[in-house]
């Protein structure tokens, strides 16, 4: 049971203590200075008193004390000595030898002989409690084990405005209706309606979820319980339950209030999935949540916001109407989102003149914010190695190759063999996106190794943003990815490991157009396979999955994805058997500069010679 001490007590119980710690030095000090008193053996003590040269003795069970008759001048009058045993200090004395007796233990000395060591002891215990209750420390860190660790943020402390939030419109407007709840619940409530119990945000990584959740908290000015969903997960059965329900007291008792939780994924996955045990820590956890969502009237002014990159893990029960009634999408930004992002970050660095945010916003596409914000820092610290005064563009540009590519590696030293593979692989994939329309522009190539495996690159820019794409421009994009092998294969007669990764991306995109597109006219207007909803790409969930199809249509997909790879491939090759010439002088070019830009570039461009006529890859 925890004691709780009032600090009135407190501070009578310090006065008694500093009481008697004060009486015990004042004992001790009158006692030591005593004047006039010596200390004697007792063998002279039997001297003096044979000769008669003491008086007025004081006797007790150990100690004798007495005055000297004739002192000599300047020496004490007084003495003590500690007793001995008479039958011993007869036979001492006939010894002539020099005895005296040994003063028991005081009490103060008795009792620090047990009062240490069990302070020693309990000091240890203390130690490894708090180590065991992750600091929680003695008899409160054991009984507060389920208490709930969401740190409280009041209104002074999330700083967070809407204002600070760029790039995510719809879920800001989705969210600005909490807000005005919280701020005037009566308006809301006149008609019968209620604010959602609860509001999920869900999204990639990066995207300002978190952010979001802390500026409706900044601008509500109510207290702003954060959480992690891990927080609730402990190895002790009912731990998790336990906060669960200490938490919601807390903010019932502080309402109105917000609760967020940060990755809920890791404590409401689905129940019976991998991983979730019949009696699991974490089902108790989920089900008491579940139990505390239903058990709260929200015109009470308490909302819940949660936050995960991976929905399709969540429990059905947790995202049914009357829970999380509201789900909420913060997407990766697209130009104009990223353009306000980057004018926020930008503030806070010293730029050129020509800077402009929607340059900058334009040569990023697919970029969160997190990801333009650590851009911004990537250009700043180039600006900085080099001791400019400003970030220019060309820092930005920089930064940009730094995060996609990799660092440049210039102590790689590659052989001569290996650098003219590396420049007609590059030069092939930038000529064939030349002659192809509804291709991206080429911004750059380069045959500078970087990363960890790049040992050249061909930069693409996109225009314009897009989120609709037609067969011929995927046949187009397979095209180019796999136009550096067939340079290879045109000027060597030979290919190399060098297109394993442009390998991979034409598969994907031969795959989806047979087996979720609909795109390959034997298989017919069939998805055979679900779309994938993660946002998490190459988590493990996209490995594995169910197969609805025969062995039969098995083949036609297979035969149909090495069609459309075969064409692609072939076509490839047919546009740079057009432009050979051009394909050699370019690459003798980038094998001298080792870089070629977009000036340069968009000169080559015009000399590119384009098909008559596209690809017949779809045909039946």
């Amino acid at each position: 049971m925890a004691i709780n001490i009032k600090p009135q007590q407190q501070i009578h119980a310090w006065y008694f203590a500093a009481a008697f710690l004060a009486i015990v030095l004042v004992q001790d000090l009158f006692s030591f200075n005593m004047s006039k008193i010596e200390t004697i053996p007792y063998s002279q003590f039997q001297a003096m008193l044979h000769d008669g040269k003491v008086e007025n003795l004081v006797v007790s069970d150990s100690r004798i004390e007495g005055d000297i008759k004739t002192p000599a001048k300047g020496a004490p009058t007084r003495f003590t000595t500690i007793r001995v045993s008479p039958a011993l200090a007869l036979s001492l004395d006939a010894s002539h030898v020099t005895y005296a007796g040994s003063p028991p233990p005081g009490w103060l000395a008795g009792a620090m002989s047990w009062l240490l060591p069990l302070i020693f002891f309990w000091g240890i215990w203390l130690f490894v409690v708090r180590k065991m209750t992750g600091g929680g420390g003695g008899i409160g860190g054991i009984m507060g084990i389920g208490r709930s660790r969401a740190r409280v943020y009041v209104e002074t402390d999330t700083k967070v405005r809407f204002a600070d939030v760029a790039g995510t419109d719809e879920a800001k407007a989705e969210l600005q209706e909490v807000v005005e709840f919280l701020k005037a619940p009566q308006r809301y409530g006149r008609l019968g309606a209620h604010v959602p119990k609860g509001i999920l945000l869900i999204g990639p990584p990066g995207t300002g979820k978190t952010l979001l959740a802390r500026a409706v908290a900044g601008e509500t000015g109510v207290p702003f319980f954060s959480i992690s969903g891990s927080e609730f997960v402990e190895m002790i059965v009912g731990v998790g339950a336990a906060r669960v329900r200490d938490m919601f007291k807390e903010a019932r008792a502080k309402a109105p209030a917000i609760i967020f939780i940060d990755e809920i994924d890791a404590l409401g996955a689905a129940r019976n999935g991998p991983g979730m045990g019949g009696h699991d820590e974490k089902e108790q956890t989920l089900n008491q949540l579940l139990s505390e969502m239903d058990g709260f009237d929200p015109s009470t002014g308490l909302v819940i916001l949660a936050s995960t990159n991976r929905p399709e893990v969540l429990d059905p029960a947790l995202l049914r109407a009357g829970r999380f009634d509201r789900q909420v999408l913060v997407d990766r930004p697209d130009r104009q989102g990223r353009t306000e992002i980057l004018k926020i970050h930008l503030t806070k660095v010293k730029l050129a003149a020509n800077v402009a945010p929607e340059a900058i916003a334009v040569m990023t596409p697919g970029f969160t914010g997190a990801d333009l914000a650590n851009l911004v820092n990537e250009a700043a610290l180039l600006a900085t190695r080099r001791d400019a005064p400003d970030i220019t563009l060309a820092d930005f540009e920089a930064a940009i190759e730094r995060l996609i590519a990799g660092l440049e590696k210039r102590t790689r030293i590659l052989g001569q063999h290996e650098r003219s593979l590396v420049a007609f692989h590059e030069m092939g994939h930038a000529i064939v996106a030349m002659a192809l329309p509804d291709t991206d522009p080429v911004h750059k190539i380069s045959i500078i190794p970087r990363g960890i495996a790049a040992l050249g690159y061909t930069m693409q820019r996109p225009t314009d943003e897009r989120f609709l794409m037609s067969q011929n421009e995927l046949i187009h994009r397979m095209t180019v990815l796999l136009a550096g092998r067939a340079a290879e294969q045109l000027v060597f007669g030979e290919v190399s490991t060098g297109a394993s990764d442009d390998l991979i991306k034409a598969t994907e995109i031969a795959r989806s157009m047979v087996v979720r597109l609909g795109m390959d006219p034997i298989l017919g207007q069939v998805a055979y396979e679900p779309e994938r909803r993660n946002f998490l790409a190459g988590s493990a969930s996209e490995g594995w999955r169910p197969r609805t199809y025969s062995d039969d249509t098995a083949t036609s997909i297979d035969n149909a994805v090495r069609k459309l790879i075969e064409g692609a491939y072939r076509f490839a090759g047919q546009i740079l058997a057009i432009n050979e010439s051009l394909l050699r002088m370019s690459a003798k070019e980038l094998l001298d500069r080792e870089t070629l830009e977009r000036e340069q570039l968009e000169v080559l461009a015009d000399k590119v010679k384009r098909p008559e006529s596209g690809p017949r890859l779809l045909a039946s």
